[in-house]
């Protein structure tokens, strides 16, 4: 992190590559790679870019997948990485070391990394998987090891403003086309139809904005960081009924974490987490549909 307090480009982060002064001599490196969370859009093709980087860019020779997430590394046998073996799985979807959610347990993480002697770790996941991250390091720092832990973001939501763009991105707002273009078809073949597509981004609309135009079929777009209203003068249920009066029939897409502040007004909220620590959120998109269907009939 680089900081200028006096100086009008504030706090920033050094851009990533390669240095020509680095810590590590390339023969004493033992690095290892793991995959956590759930699945994205070029998994592989990270996995392969940080294994040939290692061989052919710092001449690192001994590289290990851990296979099946975090729990891999106390329960399932290691993977050998080369580039021969990694040449082409960027061909191929998922991830060829396997995933899961949950299965952290720190001081067993650590005891295995300490045992085979690791001392570069590059961690691939979302929120709760490099939460997981920083407890393992600050495990390693007790311990005062010379352990490296590198991670790498996985959110197709692109919602880390320190990057130029997260993997998966551009892939995901792709296949979105897909359901927006059959969401229209439909809705254009019965009289006052409403296509509604709900699409992933927890807390941003990066991938429903994107999407949206990109695809020019969509006449309502709601995200989070744009808090909406049902009724009224202005809300949602107005736009519906002028839409549907002038053109006969709407597209909706709506990112998942957009209006869950009106469903915890509506309906019994209960915070519920998945395996990895992170709060789910409610079916925002089943919730307005239902709202939808029971608006008096456009004539």
């Amino acid at each position: 992190i680089v900081v200028h307090k006096e100086s009008a480009r504030g706090v920033h982060f050094r851009r990533a590559g390669p240095r020509q002064k680095v810590y590590f001599k390339s023969d004493d490196v033992n690095a290892c790679i793991v995959t956590c969370g759930g699945l994205c859009p070029g998994l592989n093709t990270v996995i392969r870019e940080i294994v040939c980087g290692l061989y052919h860019m710092y001449g690192v020779r001994k590289v290990l997948g851990i296979d099946g997430g975090y729990r891999g590394f106390y329960a399932k046998n290691t993977i050998t990485l080369t580039p021969k073996f990694v040449d082409d799985i960027h061909k191929r979807g998922g991830t060829i070391l396997g995933t899961s959610r949950g299965g952290h347990d720190s001081v067993k993480i650590v005891d295995r990394i300490q045992d085979r002697g690791i001392n570069q770790v590059y961690i691939i996941g979302g929120d709760g998987t490099h939460k997981g991250a920083a407890v393992i390091f600050e495990e390693i720092r007790r311990r005062g090891l010379k352990v490296a832990v590198a991670g790498i973001p996985k959110t197709i939501d692109n919602d880390i403003p320190v990057i130029d763009k997260s993997f998966g991105f551009d892939t995901v707002v792709e296949e979105a086309q897909r359901a927006i273009k059959a969401a229209h078809v439909e809705s254009e073949s019965i009289g006052n139809g409403i296509g509604l597509v709900k699409l992933m981004g927890r807390y941003c609309g990066f991938i429903a904005m994107y999407a949206t135009l990109a695809s020019r079929d969509v006449d309502c777009c709601l995200i989070p960081e744009s808090p909406f209203y049902l009724e009224g003068k202005g809300g949602l249920y107005e736009y519906i009924g002028k839409r549907l009066k002038q053109n006969g029939h709407m597209v909706i897409v709506l990112a998942e974490g957009a209006g869950q502040e009106l469903l915890s007004e509506s309906l019994q909220s209960v915070d519920q987490q998945d395996a990895s620590g992170n709060k789910l959120l409610q079916d925002v998109g089943l919730w307005i549909s239902h709202k939808i269907k029971v608006l008096p009939s456009i004539d």
